[in-house]
Protein backbone atom coordinates (compact mmCIF):
# COMPACT_ATOMS: atom_id res chain seq x y z
CA UNK A 1 0.00 0.00 0.00
CA UNK A 2 1.83 3.17 -1.17
CA UNK A 3 0.87 6.14 0.69
CA UNK A 4 2.70 9.77 1.17
CA UNK A 5 2.18 12.63 3.05
CA UNK A 6 2.13 14.92 0.34
CA UNK A 7 -1.19 14.95 -2.00
CA UNK A 8 -1.66 18.61 -4.45
CA UNK A 9 -5.30 18.15 -5.21
CA UNK A 10 -6.28 17.04 -1.85
CA UNK A 11 -4.22 17.75 1.62
CA UNK A 12 -3.91 14.50 3.44
CA UNK A 13 -6.30 12.45 1.12
CA UNK A 14 -4.94 9.31 2.27
CA UNK A 15 -5.97 10.06 5.80
CA UNK A 16 -9.46 11.46 5.16
CA UNK A 17 -12.07 10.49 6.61
CA UNK A 18 -14.13 7.62 5.29
CA UNK A 19 -16.36 5.03 6.57
CA UNK A 20 -16.22 5.51 10.34
CA UNK A 21 -12.47 5.61 10.26
CA UNK A 22 -10.22 7.12 7.71
CA UNK A 23 -9.04 5.86 3.93
CA UNK A 24 -5.44 4.01 5.39
CA UNK A 25 -7.07 2.32 7.80
CA UNK A 26 -10.36 1.30 5.54
CA UNK A 27 -8.13 -0.17 3.19
CA UNK A 28 -5.78 -1.84 5.50
CA UNK A 29 -8.78 -3.72 7.26
CA UNK A 30 -10.36 -4.97 3.58
CA UNK A 31 -6.88 -6.53 3.00
CA UNK A 32 -7.09 -8.08 5.74
CA UNK A 33 -9.88 -10.07 4.84
CA UNK A 34 -8.70 -11.65 1.92
CA UNK A 35 -7.53 -15.27 2.67
CA UNK A 36 -5.22 -15.00 -0.22
CA UNK A 37 -3.08 -11.94 1.15
CA UNK A 38 -0.04 -13.17 3.55
CA UNK A 39 1.45 -9.84 4.56
CA UNK A 40 0.61 -6.36 4.27
CA UNK A 41 3.06 -3.71 3.73
CA UNK A 42 2.10 0.41 4.00
CA UNK A 43 5.10 2.12 2.41
CA UNK A 44 5.53 5.97 3.38
CA UNK A 45 7.33 8.55 4.14
CA UNK A 46 4.58 9.56 7.00
CA UNK A 47 5.52 8.59 10.26
CA UNK A 48 2.11 9.50 11.24
CA UNK A 49 1.04 6.68 8.39
CA UNK A 50 3.58 4.56 9.31
CA UNK A 51 2.68 4.43 12.94
CA UNK A 52 -1.36 4.30 12.01
CA UNK A 53 -0.48 1.03 9.88
CA UNK A 54 2.02 -0.40 12.59
CA UNK A 55 -1.04 -0.04 15.18
CA UNK A 56 -3.35 -1.45 13.05
CA UNK A 57 -1.57 -4.85 12.16
CA UNK A 58 0.43 -4.23 9.12
CA UNK A 59 4.11 -4.21 8.15
CA UNK A 60 5.48 -0.79 7.11
CA UNK A 61 8.33 0.54 4.85
CA UNK A 62 10.29 4.17 5.43
CA UNK A 63 10.29 5.21 2.22
CA UNK A 64 12.98 8.29 1.72
CA UNK A 65 11.41 11.77 0.32
CA UNK A 66 12.93 11.24 -2.89
CA UNK A 67 10.74 8.33 -3.79
CA UNK A 68 7.57 10.55 -2.48
CA UNK A 69 8.44 13.78 -3.78
CA UNK A 70 6.98 13.05 -7.11
CA UNK A 71 10.33 15.07 -8.19
CA UNK A 72 13.32 13.42 -7.80
CA UNK A 73 12.65 9.91 -8.82
CA UNK A 74 10.56 9.09 -11.81
CA UNK A 75 7.68 6.94 -10.80
CA UNK A 76 9.03 3.57 -12.42
CA UNK A 77 11.77 4.49 -9.65
CA UNK A 78 9.58 4.44 -7.32
CA UNK A 79 7.76 1.24 -8.09
CA UNK A 80 11.12 -0.95 -8.43
CA UNK A 81 12.15 0.99 -5.38
CA UNK A 82 9.03 -0.63 -3.19
CA UNK A 83 9.56 -4.10 -4.92
CA UNK A 84 12.95 -4.16 -4.06
CA UNK A 85 11.71 -3.52 -0.30
CA UNK A 86 9.59 -5.89 0.24
CA UNK A 87 9.14 -9.23 0.34
CA UNK A 88 7.02 -12.06 -1.55
CA UNK A 89 6.60 -14.06 -4.92
CA UNK A 90 4.08 -11.72 -6.48
CA UNK A 91 2.93 -8.23 -5.06
CA UNK A 92 -0.34 -6.77 -4.93
CA UNK A 93 -0.40 -2.88 -5.40
CA UNK A 94 -3.66 -1.50 -3.70
CA UNK A 95 -4.26 2.03 -3.08
CA UNK A 96 -6.50 3.22 -0.35
CA UNK A 97 -7.72 6.09 -2.46
CA UNK A 98 -10.45 3.14 -4.04
CA UNK A 99 -11.78 2.42 -1.61
CA UNK A 100 -14.88 0.26 -2.67
CA UNK A 101 -12.78 -2.17 -4.41
CA UNK A 102 -13.84 -4.43 -1.36
CA UNK A 103 -12.14 -8.30 -0.11
CA UNK A 104 -14.63 -10.04 -2.42
CA UNK A 105 -13.24 -8.31 -5.42
CA UNK A 106 -9.63 -9.16 -4.68
CA UNK A 107 -10.24 -12.74 -4.17
CA UNK A 108 -12.11 -12.37 -7.57
CA UNK A 109 -9.27 -10.98 -8.91
CA UNK A 110 -6.35 -13.33 -7.15
CA UNK A 111 -8.06 -16.57 -8.82
CA UNK A 112 -8.42 -14.49 -12.18
CA UNK A 113 -4.68 -14.06 -12.05
CA UNK A 114 -3.62 -17.35 -11.34
CA UNK A 115 -5.16 -18.00 -14.16
CA UNK A 116 -4.07 -15.57 -16.62
CA UNK A 117 -0.48 -16.54 -15.22
CA UNK A 118 -1.40 -20.21 -16.62
CA UNK A 119 -2.96 -18.73 -19.48
CA UNK A 120 0.21 -16.68 -20.50
CA UNK A 121 -0.63 -13.05 -19.41
CA UNK A 122 1.95 -11.48 -17.16
CA UNK A 123 0.11 -9.83 -14.54
CA UNK A 124 -3.20 -8.40 -13.93
CA UNK A 125 -4.81 -5.29 -13.90
CA UNK A 126 -7.98 -4.04 -13.05
CA UNK A 127 -10.02 -1.58 -15.98
CA UNK A 128 -13.40 -0.15 -16.59
CA UNK A 129 -15.07 -0.39 -19.74
CA UNK A 130 -17.00 2.70 -21.11
CA UNK A 131 -18.07 3.82 -24.21
CA UNK A 132 -17.97 8.12 -24.51
CA UNK A 133 -17.47 10.34 -27.09
CA UNK A 134 -13.73 11.40 -27.29
CA UNK A 135 -12.18 14.15 -28.67
CA UNK A 136 -8.15 15.45 -28.62
CA UNK A 137 -6.64 19.04 -30.50
CA UNK A 138 -7.54 17.64 -33.37
CA UNK A 139 -11.05 16.48 -33.16
CA UNK A 140 -13.23 13.07 -32.81
CA UNK A 141 -10.92 10.20 -31.37
CA UNK A 142 -14.08 7.72 -31.86
CA UNK A 143 -17.14 8.63 -34.11
CA UNK A 144 -17.83 10.74 -36.88
CA UNK A 145 -20.16 14.00 -37.08
CA UNK A 146 -22.78 14.57 -39.14
CA UNK A 147 -24.87 11.66 -40.76
CA UNK A 148 -22.56 9.16 -39.53
CA UNK A 149 -23.03 9.68 -35.78
CA UNK A 150 -23.99 6.66 -34.27
CA UNK A 151 -25.27 6.21 -30.44
CA UNK A 152 -23.40 5.88 -27.74
CA UNK A 153 -24.28 2.58 -27.12
CA UNK A 154 -22.96 1.88 -30.98
CA UNK A 155 -19.63 2.84 -30.13
CA UNK A 156 -16.54 0.54 -29.82
CA UNK A 157 -15.93 0.01 -26.26
CA UNK A 158 -12.70 1.46 -24.53
CA UNK A 159 -10.88 0.41 -20.83
CA UNK A 160 -9.67 2.86 -18.36
CA UNK A 161 -6.94 1.64 -15.67
CA UNK A 162 -8.62 2.48 -12.23
CA UNK A 163 -5.26 1.76 -10.34
CA UNK A 164 -7.46 -0.26 -7.60
CA UNK A 165 -6.25 -3.58 -7.92
CA UNK A 166 -2.49 -4.48 -9.78
CA UNK A 167 -0.77 -7.63 -9.28
CA UNK A 168 2.52 -9.16 -10.57
CA UNK A 169 5.39 -11.27 -10.09
CA UNK A 170 7.96 -9.19 -7.55
CA UNK A 171 10.92 -9.84 -9.64
CA UNK A 172 9.08 -8.62 -13.01
CA UNK A 173 7.39 -5.79 -11.07
CA UNK A 174 11.83 -4.37 -10.42
CA UNK A 175 12.17 -5.50 -14.18
CA UNK A 176 9.79 -3.84 -15.85
CA UNK A 177 9.86 -0.68 -13.29
CA UNK A 178 6.21 -1.01 -13.14
CA UNK A 179 3.66 -2.62 -11.18
CA UNK A 180 2.24 -4.40 -14.75
CA UNK A 181 3.52 -6.15 -17.62
CA UNK A 182 3.54 -5.41 -21.47
CA UNK A 183 0.66 -8.40 -21.77
CA UNK A 184 -1.50 -7.81 -18.43
CA UNK A 185 -4.80 -9.51 -17.82
CA UNK A 186 -7.66 -6.81 -17.78
CA UNK A 187 -9.59 -7.61 -14.66
CA UNK A 188 -12.86 -5.72 -15.33
CA UNK A 189 -14.60 -4.12 -12.41
CA UNK A 190 -17.78 -1.79 -11.97
CA UNK A 191 -18.05 1.43 -11.90
CA UNK A 192 -18.64 1.85 -8.30
CA UNK A 193 -15.35 -0.20 -8.16
CA UNK A 194 -13.33 2.30 -10.33
CA UNK A 195 -13.73 5.17 -8.12
CA UNK A 196 -10.70 6.75 -7.30
CA UNK A 197 -10.23 9.42 -4.66
CA UNK A 198 -8.21 12.20 -6.75
CA UNK A 199 -9.94 15.49 -5.49
CA UNK A 200 -12.73 16.63 -2.88
CA UNK A 201 -15.41 15.41 -5.72
CA UNK A 202 -13.84 11.55 -5.73
CA UNK A 203 -14.01 11.65 -1.96
CA UNK A 204 -17.83 12.95 -1.85
CA UNK A 205 -18.98 10.31 -4.65
CA UNK A 206 -17.16 7.68 -2.82
CA UNK A 207 -18.77 8.74 0.45
CA UNK A 208 -22.40 8.57 -1.24
CA UNK A 209 -21.91 5.30 -2.63
CA UNK A 210 -20.57 3.97 0.58
CA UNK A 211 -23.45 5.67 2.59
CA UNK A 212 -26.25 4.86 -0.13
CA UNK A 213 -25.62 1.54 -1.39
CA UNK A 214 -27.39 -1.14 1.17
CA UNK A 215 -25.38 -4.23 -0.78
CA UNK A 216 -22.09 -2.37 0.20
CA UNK A 217 -22.75 -3.26 3.82
CA UNK A 218 -22.35 -6.67 3.28
CA UNK A 219 -18.81 -6.75 1.90
CA UNK A 220 -17.44 -4.02 4.83
CA UNK A 221 -15.78 -4.84 7.35
CA UNK A 222 -17.01 -2.28 9.10
CA UNK A 223 -20.31 -2.84 8.99
CA UNK A 224 -19.61 -6.97 10.05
Amino acid sequence: MPVRAGSRRLKNKNIAPFGGTNLLLYKIAQLQRVKAIDRIVVSSDSDAMLEMAANAGAATHRRALEYCDEKTRSFGEVVRHIAESVEGEHVLWATCTSPLVFPTAYARAFSAYEQALAEGYDSLMSVYTFRRYLWNAEGPLNYELGLKHVPSQQLPPLQFVTDGILIAPRQRMIEWSYFHGPNPHRFEVTKREAVDIDDTHDLLEARALLDTDPSVMERDPYFT
